[in-house]
């Protein structure tokens, strides 16, 4: 199963990370994208177990071309120094709504929602055998601006781990985003505190 290392970090200005990364990578498109975390009803009666942070639903907007893309995700993971590592298991609908549908009959409640837009870049990893790093600068709705880096390997016995973990520590650096800016928290969790403290 395919494992993705990923860390965020805040961003004070965002244009300039921005301009760091165009002259790094490859532009890759502007995005929206409206993510819905559902849930189980009752844990013990219908026998479904979900990770803490649900199942997404996503639907993303290329804004440059106008295309749209739903995609399905469940994530099992752990963060260690500030990265992140998911098992994630996706998959693409052709219906959101109707998929929405079925999973409330199954007995999930929608939950969480989040939003968010920007810009998306590849960047060539430094180290052989990696491949290149997944790079958004993202405006989260009643959060903020955000870098999130992002690595694939293989699984998790994959040997390349290690080293992808220091290759999105070696961007940031490369980026001029202190480590302190890194955020390990999930944007749910970060969200529920907002909304929490309102």
């Amino acid at each position: 199963m395919p494992v993705e290392i990923e860390l965020k970090a805040w961003l004070d200005d965002y244009e300039s990370i921005k301009g760091r990364l165009s002259s790094l990578g490859s532009y890759v498109r502007s995005y929206e994208k409206t993510d819905t975390y559902w849930y189980p009803i009752d844990e013990g009666v219908s026998g479904v177990t979900l990770p803490r942070s649900g199942l997404r639903i996503r639907r993303d907007r290329s804004t440059d071309a106008g295309s749209e893309r739903v995609l399905v995700t469940l994530k099992k993971g752990q963060v260690s120094g500030g990265v992140e590592v998911n098992e994630e298991r996706e998959f693409s609908v052709s219906n959101a709504d109707v998929f929405e549908e079925l999973i409330c009959d199954l007995g999930l409640f929608k939950g969480m929602y989040k939003k968010k837009y920007g810009w998306e870049w590849m960047v060539p990893s430094e180290t052989e055998g990696l491949p290149p790093i997944g790079a958004e600068v993202s405006m989260v709705k009643d959060l903020g601006w955000f870098l999130e880096l992002e690595l694939i390997v293989r699984d998790k016995g994959d040997p390349l781990m290690e080293k992808s973990r220091k290759e999105l520590l070696s961007l940031l650096e490369r980026l001029e985003i202190s480590s302190e800016k890194m955020e390990a928290r999930s944007y749910t969790a970060l969200l529920r505190d907002r909304w929490q403290n309102k």
